[in-house]
């Protein structure tokens, strides 16, 4: 994964699905602006999906064969290391 925020971003969304807001919680370094933008490319190269509820869209993993490559990146790249 080229940008490490993308990766921040699906490492995160393993958990459950999110909202931009929830997202931006958890990855403060980047600005919401740059976020939508990154969301935005991962859903348009087919990774994620989003479902709008109200004003709202709710971003998740697209498929459970992403989700588990993502999961190996997660423990080798998103976990500290004690």
């Amino acid at each position: 994964m080229a940008n490490q925020h993308r990766l921040m971003i699906l490492c995160y969304l393993i958990e459950r699905p999110m909202n931009v807001s929830e997202i931006h919680e958890k990855i403060p370094a980047i600005s919401q602006s740059a976020l939508s933008q990154n969301l935005a490319m991962l859903k348009a190269h087919g990774i994620l999906d989003s479902n709008k509820y109200g004003l709202q869209n709710v971003y998740h993993i697209k498929d459970d064969r992403i989700k588990k490559i993502i999961q190996v990146l997660r423990e080798t790249y998103c976990n500290p290391k004690v």
